[in-house]
């Protein structure tokens, strides 16, 4: 119910917008502001027993409205897995639901300093903010970034950057305000979410995630998390990895996970990507993968990828196996 009011209140302020910049120009340059986008992928995942399963993913659908004032606004329905198949069963809509990702009003306040008010992607990590399937090398998604914190926040979040030396700093502070009221299948309820994030861009991208929050459940602690990642690309290679600790509030170790990937050029714009990762969360117990795999990056919003992941036991989250997928950004 309040998801729902928050995207009330958030459109009724974007008509507000529009109506009073209605009111100095002809409305067709009023529409010409909103742009509409998105992206969608599909793919097979053929386990180590031998059972195939697939699906269409997800149909992103991306609204977004700026112009020269200091508003901005930005909103992204995802439709997920409308279709999906296992083995000889083809099912339409069984496993079909929908996800608000995003919905936020981004207003400039000053050159270095920005306020956004609605529901955001938590700045936790590079992965979590750029997971976006024509975006990423691989078709499957490293534990870390999924199962220690809560992936999005409904709530406020001061952001901007300022230069320093020849690099650029960024920062993001942001707190809960609204906990979520539904969530997707599989996913871990928090509250009480607050936190930072800083970045340093240059040759190398550094980033730093500190983190509070509680899982929503009967006599949850209180988690303190710090997150490290890096990011180095050259002629065509990238090396990335993320580490994360948790903390529960006596100090205690409360769960952790990392990856580290590497991507090289092969030319005509294949790519090999390797990858390795662990995982650990009380509640859930310990993982560790390793992927080898290939990516074809047809054009800048189109990807084919094959990858193998190995390691120990399968998860619902987790899938082994021999796995392709197509993803477009349209």
């Amino acid at each position: 119910m309040r998801i729902q009011l928050l995207f009330a209140v958030s459109i009724a302020i974007v008509l507000n917008i529009s109506q009073a910049i209605a009111a100095e120009a002809d409305a067709p340059s009023l529409w010409e502001n909103f742009k509409l986008g998105g992206y969608s992928s599909a793919g097979v995942d053929v386990h180590p027993g031998g059972k195939v399963d697939g699906a269409l993913n997800e149909v992103s659908l991306i609204l977004s409205w700026e112009d020269n004032s200091r508003f901005r606004f930005f909103s992204e329905l995802e439709l997920e897995r409308p279709l999906s198949f296992h083995q000889d069963d083809t099912v339409v809509g069984k496993n079909f639901y929908f996800d608000l990702e995003r919905l936020y009003l981004d207003y400039n306040l000053s050159e270095k300093l920005n306020l956004r008010t609605g529901r955001f992607l938590t700045p936790t990590g590079r992965w979590n903010l750029m997971h976006a399937a024509p975006l990423v090398w691989t078709s499957s998604r490293p534990l870390a970034t999924s199962r220690l914190f809560p992936v999005s926040t409904n709530g406020l979040m001061f952001y901007g950057a300022v230069p320093f030396a020849n690099e650029a700093f960024e920062y993001s502070l942001f707190a809960e305000a609204i906990k979520d009221q539904t969530l997707d299948k599989g996913e871990i309820p928090y509250k009480d979410t607050k936190g930072a994030r800083f970045t340093l861009s240059g040759k190398i991208n550094w980033g730093l995630s500190l983190l509070e929050f509680r899982e929503d459940i009967p006599n949850s602690p209180r988690f303190r998390m710090l997150g490290l990642d890096f990011l180095a690309q050259h002629e065509g290679w990238e090396f990335s990895g993320e580490a994360f600790q948790r903390y529960y509030s006596d100090y205690s170790n409360g769960g952790s996970g990392a990856y580290l990937q590497g991507v090289v050029p092969l030319g005509n714009q294949w790519f090999a990507v390797a990858r390795v990762e662990n995982f650990k969360r009380p509640t859930e117990g310990s993982s560790e993968r390793w992927l080898l795999g290939t990516a074809w990056r047809m054009s800048a919003n189109r990807i084919l990828k094959i990858e193998y992941i190995g390691g120990d036991e399968e998860r619902p989250e987790s899938p082994k196996g021999l796995l392709a997928s197509f993803a477009i950004l349209f």
